[in-house]
């Protein structure tokens, strides 16, 4: 094959790409081989990725990547003859010969490269491991049928000829288009409503046609990012079966809702926090087999990760079978610490809560998983960056379930607008219960206050004050009532203006991080608007009533 039958470039990006999906589906059924070990399609799976990478390296002339993936086939394929399924220590080895595959297929664009001393090392290990099982020697220089020089690239999992690969940005940017037609029909309505003439009533008319079919467009832009969640999900059975045998534990991972669809942009900055609460875990959550044995569990602990749709959002369930949360502990450090003085009254929830908190760590000891006090927080900053809410709830000697509730998009959301003073606020709807007026006999002027709703107190904060607006609030002010997990709270403001489709546009760098602002949109009528943080603007008023409460 040489340069002129193919585009060496567009080649090797399929040719990245797929092998990379390929080695993801070879990891995470090895990893399910272990926990299942009476499924033997898993093996030939593993095998015939292993046999498409041979292959496809061979077309490549990548000798050195198609001899290794040659010995890896050889040991899988006298694995299915034998039809005997790897053990742990075997399982292990396919493992790191899957890691350094990876790293050969990332430097296949700069053509054929040496093995290093360490694969060299693997390789030979590896064609011990096919001596040792066959009766007959294999060589590793030995070619198959179908996998010459000449041999056509073969199709990894996934590929189909009628699917596109498409690059993010180009994504994003009709995304970011959909959204500008949004706010020029919208100022395009207001103007045509202006006519009030039969002749503007026929072009409205018109205009709520096209509107139509811009909705059918932005709902197949908005259906073209959304991916499944489970290859996300999966990828993190590598990890807790390393991390618990690193440290004498036994550990596997249950997926729920792999089908589950979500944004590529959610999914990318999803993968993080979901990583960090995976190795808490495995660290804090789950205690050793002999432990567990004598509390009458299974000797294996269980990480079940859970995603189902509720609305708009996408709910993300982080279960596991452990120890579960030390309650005491935490709230000693928090007293220690200064977040509280007293636990009376206070919910347990609100406790779980303080572990969010930057620094707080309950470890005895510093490990390779925790004990810096760095880990939680980090999650917190994360999922607030997403626009989610993130809360635990746990059972002494049970376990413990994180719940995180993420949009399925960061570009569009439903938003309620109002005003104060000029300027015009958007509170994202999922987080709105109900609006009420506030009574003229509990207004004052502070920033904050308590309001009686139905006899039960809510503490809310007035956005006059929170954000410095000055001027004079009018006689009559309205409250907000918004949800964050169990917490209500209200949002006073001038006046209610009612709910709105928002495109979100990113905060200049110069105001990111700014105190109870998500974001920007473009009104209807041009001007900008700021989109409320709600989770971040309750945050003081929940660590002040939980003050209050100790």
């Amino acid at each position: 094959m040489n340069s002129a039958d193919f585009d060496r470039e567009a080649v090797f990006a399929s040719f990245l790409a797929e092998s990379e999906e390929g080695l993801n589906l070879m990891e995470q059924a090895l990893v399910q081989m272990e926990s299942n070990p009476s499924d033997p399609e898993l093996l030939h799976s593993v095998f015939r990725i292993a046999h498409t990478i041979k292959g496809n390296a061979t077309s490549l002339e990548l000798g050195e990547l198609a001899g290794f993936a040659h010995v890896v086939e050889d040991l899988l394929d006298v694995l299915r003859e034998q039809q005997t399924l790897p053990g742990a220590d075997l399982i292990s080895l396919l493992l790191k010969a899957a890691d350094e595959l990876r790293a050969m297929v990332s430097t296949a664009t700069a053509g054929p490269q040496e093995l290093s001393a360490g694969q060299h090392d693997l390789r030979k290990q590896i064609a011990r491991e096919v001596e040792k099982r066959s009766k007959r020697v294999v060589s590793a220089g030995e070619v198959r049928e179908g996998s010459g020089p000449g041999a056509k690239m073969d199709m990894l999992p996934g590929a189909s000829h009628r699917t596109l690969r498409a690059d993010v940005d180009k994504l994003d940017h009709m995304l970011n288009l959909t959204g500008e037609i949004v706010i020029a029909q919208g100022r395009l309505r207001q103007m045509i409503e202006k006519l009030g003439s039969e002749q503007g009533r026929a072009i409205l008319d018109m205009h709520r046609e096209a509107e139509r079919l811009y909705m059918d467009l932005q709902s197949e832009v908005m259906s073209i990012r959304m991916v499944p969640i489970g290859p996300l999900f999966r990828q993190f059975g590598r990890s807790v079966r390393d991390l618990a045998r690193s440290h004498g534990k036994l550990a596997r991972l249950e997926v729920v809702g792999a089908d589950v669809e979500v944004d590529t942009t959610v999914l990318e900055l999803l993968k993080d926090p979901l990583l960090h609460l995976v190795r808490n875990a495995v660290d804090h959550g789950l205690d050793k087999p002999a432990l567990r044995e004598s509390q009458g569990k299974n000797p294996c602990g269980l990480i079940r990760l859970t995603a189902a749709h509720s609305g708009g959002n996408i709910i993300v369930k982080l279960q596991d079978d452990g120890a579960g949360f030390d309650r005491a502990r935490i709230l000693e450090k928090a007293k220690r610490l200064g977040l509280v003085s007293d636990d009376a009254g206070i919910r347990d929830q609100d406790i779980y809560d303080l572990v969010f908190n930057a620094g707080f760590s309950t470890a005895e000891s510093v490990t390779d998983l925790s004990g810096r006090g760095v880990g939680l927080d980090v999650v917190r900053r994360n999922i607030d960056t997403l626009r989610g809410t993130v809360e635990i709830t746990s059972t002494a000697g049970k376990g413990s379930t994180i719940i995180i509730r993420l949009p399925l998009t960061l570009a569009i959301i439903e938003g309620f607008s109002v005003r104060v003073g000029t300027e015009t606020f958007v509170v994202p709807l999922e987080h709105v219960i109900e609006c009420t007026e506030l009574p003229a006999e509990q207004r004052n002027s502070e920033a904050s206050g308590i309001l009686s709703l139905r006899g039960t107190a809510l503490p809310y904060v007035r956005l006059r004050r929170v954000f410095g607006l000055g001027g004079v609030a009018p006689k009559k002010e309205n409250i907000v009532v918004v949800k964050i997990n169990e917490f209500y709270a209200g949002i006073a403001v001038d006046e209610l203006l009612g709910g709105m489709q928002t495109v979100v546009k990113p905060l200049g760098r110069a105001f990111r991080g700014v105190y109870g602002i998500a974001g920007s949109t473009v009104l209807g009528d041009g001007r900008v608007g700021l989109i409320i943080d709600v989770p971040s603007l309750l945050r003081g008023v929940m660590q002040s009533t939980l003050l209050a409460q100790a």
